[in-house]
């Protein structure tokens, strides 16, 4: 791109330091000729200020809402690559032989030939890798520009099972948890994605959240550096496409009546018709 007789080069060259990566001038959507170029601004806006949640999720105009979740989804599938790294040396089938959030909730892992219980980092990482299937599915959607009507109602379903890390994390690794919102807020920007374009209901957001957003620093530097609550720097995490594909996890959920005591319970049934789904406890 051309700015006045300035010519602007947005690659990132061989032996780049990282502080020096995406240091060009930021572009306009409608500037950006490109078929990733949805993707690539909600990235531009990561790096800008991850804190501004709403900026960051704010629906262009002209831009069809379902691709725009669509690249959000992705965007929060690739992050969340992350936070299974963090967790997986403390993470194992010795430590959490379950799949759990609290102790009222299980998930059953379907990339089983029958479903069954997964110990937590197996069933995070076949919950990514079968929402890389799924969202790189030249079937569900062959195009990053325009999105069937008909492979809309799978987003609604991988957002549940992608938020489930979530709440595994939060409940039984606080601590990384902790690290790894501080430096993303993701959970905190899907929380308010999937309440702003009606994901999920909101009785399935378990993870609770305290209104941090007025307490982190709203002076992004511009070259990916931001002030976060405990007034440290840190870097913003370098964002890559994630091309892994694998079987998708499908799962089970059960939730108890408030203020009841149970023993965690699975109880499973069809979710729909389609022939690529396995089961699932209805919601």
């Amino acid at each position: 791109m051309d700015t006045g007789s300035e010519l602007v080069v947005r690659r990132i060259n061989t032996g780049t330091k990282y502080r020096d990566f995406y240091s060009w001038p930021d572009e306009e959507l409608d500037e950006m000729e490109s078929t990733l170029a949805i993707q690539q601004f909600i990235q531009q806006k990561i790096r800008r200020d991850f804190t501004d949640i709403e900026g960051i999720l704010e629906l262009p105009l002209k831009v069809d809402v379902n691709v725009w979740n669509y690249e959000h989804l992705r965007q929060f599938c690739m992050q969340l690559n992350e936070l299974c790294v963090m967790l997986q040396p403390v993470c194992n089938s010795e430590t959490c032989s379950q799949m759990t959030a609290t102790a009222s909730w299980i998930f059953l892992c379907a990339v089983h030939k029958e479903p069954k219980e997964c110990c937590a980092i197996d069933y995070i990482r076949h919950t990514l890798d079968g929402a890389a299937s799924i969202l790189n599915s030249n079937k569900y959607f062959p195009s990053r520009v325009n999105i069937k009507d008909s492979s809309v109602n799978k987003l609604p379903s991988t957002c549940r099972r992608v938020y489930r890390i979530f709440s595994h994390a939060y409940f039984h690794h606080k601590t990384i948890y902790d690290d790894f919102e501080g430096r993303t807020m993701l959970c905190h920007r899907f929380d308010r994605w999937v309440k702003k374009f009606d994901l999920i209901t909101p009785d399935l957001l378990i993870v609770p959240l305290d209104d941090n957003s007025d307490n982190l620093s709203d002076n992004s530097d511009g070259d990916g550096y931001s002030t976060l609550i405990n007034n440290s720097v840190i870097e913003a995490p370098n964002y890559k496409d994630q091309e892994d594909e694998g079987q998708y996890a499908t799962v089970s959920e059960h939730s108890p009546q408030p203020n009841s005591t149970v023993e965690p319970d699975i109880d499973v049934e069809d979710e729909d018709s389609d022939e690529d789904d396995e089961t699932t406890i209805r919601e």
